[in-house]
């Protein structure tokens, strides 16, 4: 009876969106341009997501907004490695400021023998045993290791994993 009248608060926890909004402030005061270079592609990025045919318009939830942050650190790795390959220094040292930015708001990145454990487990988990058997362990590691780990080194240990 009293949860029809009370119902449970969800656990509060700052959007990712509401952490940009005032770090969006803090920047703007502390005249960071490359803070806020970042933080407004973040927020950018934040509003498409909203915007999107099919989205919640509450927002997302914490998985969604790990795996948007990790698809612009993926753009901005990308486009470092063009113009390191083009010798255009000024725009590498501009995506290097913003990938450091982004990944401020990442979960912390496992190291590769915590991601080689891990995926073991996974692999033992799933009786994976060739290669044939690669999406399958790919899939869960995927879900897993949401944003705590890239999925070039994901994908690279799997296969020595499978292979021997």
């Amino acid at each position: 009876m009293l949860s029809t009248l009370f119902p449970t608060p969800k656990i509060l926890r700052m959007s990712l969106e509401q952490k940009i909004n005032e770090d969006i402030k803090t920047a703007m005061r502390a005249k960071e341009k490359d803070t806020l270079r970042s933080l407004r592609a973040i927020k950018s990025a934040i509003i498409l997501a909203k915007t999107a045919e099919g989205a919640d318009k509450e927002g997302m939830d914490e998985a969604g907004e790990i795996k948007m942050l990790s698809k612009l650190v993926k753009q901005r790795t990308d486009s470092l490695t063009v113009y390191e390959e083009q010798n255009r220094e000024e725009l590498a040292a501009k995506e290097r400021a913003e990938i450091e930015v982004i990944k401020r708001y990442l979960p912390e990145q496992l190291s590769e023998a915590a991601i080689t454990e891990k995926l073991q487990a996974i692999v033992a988990q799933t009786g994976a045993s060739s290669m044939k058997d690669m999406g399958k362990v790919m899939g869960m590691a995927n879900q897993q290791l949401a944003g705590k780990a890239d999925g070039k080194t994901i994908s690279t240990i799997v296969k020595q994993l499978l292979m021997s």
